[in-house]
């Protein structure tokens, strides 16, 4: 059989949208400049019927293009699309400062998450590979069990000790009745 090949097509562009933000009101300028952004790649990635559905935004050109809310948005930006198969990818080229750290500090979250699943693979098939005994996992759970009932043991004690501390300073504060007023105080009248 013969393999069907996807095409993978890389274009920058530098896309002009104050013509097309200029002739819709403020409150709805930067959703107007996310449709021309997919209307020039369709055009120029040449999408069949021009369908928008099939041009995917990254989310950090959508946060760029939200950055300065709804009522002023860049008027040119430049980006990558890259087209593969129907579906267009585009992504923002010149990052912010403030974007790159924010990327930067996603992918070593997705890297550092993907390392440690990497490794509790690897210790399930350890354990899986060498079962330990049934004693020893029964004497080390009792031995943990009782260390946990050590320490509320402690923490309850102390919890008790605190709170005799604060009563007796609430008991040498407040030594004495305190005087009622000689006229109790107006009150609204009540419907």
């Amino acid at each position: 059989m013969a393999e069907i090949k996807t095409e993978k097509l890389e274009r920058e562009y530098i896309i002009p949208l104050r013509r097309e933000i200029n002739k819709v009101p403020r409150y709805r300028k930067t959703e107007k400049a996310i449709k021309a952004i997919k209307k020039f790649l369709a055009r120029h990635m040449k999408i069949r019927d021009r369908d928008l559905n099939k041009i995917k935004i990254d989310r950090y050109l959508n946060e760029e293009m939200w950055h300065r809310g709804i009522r002023n948005p860049p008027t040119k930006i430049k980006v990558r699309a890259i087209k593969e198969g129907e579906i267009v990818r585009v992504e923002l080229i010149d990052y912010p400062e403030k974007l790159k750290y924010k990327k930067a500090r996603e992918e070593k979250v997705v890297k550092e998450g993907a390392e440690k699943s990497k490794k509790k693979k690897e210790k399930t098939k350890i354990e899986e590979e060498t079962p330990s005994t049934s004693e020893e996992t029964k004497i080390e759970t009792e031995e943990k069990q009782k260390e946990q009932g050590e320490k509320m043991a402690s923490v309850v004690e102390a919890g008790q000790k605190l709170a005799e501390q604060q009563h007796k300073q609430a008991k040498h504060e407040a030594s004495g009745k305190q005087k009622e007023p000689k006229h109790p105080k107006r009150m609204a009248l009540q419907k």
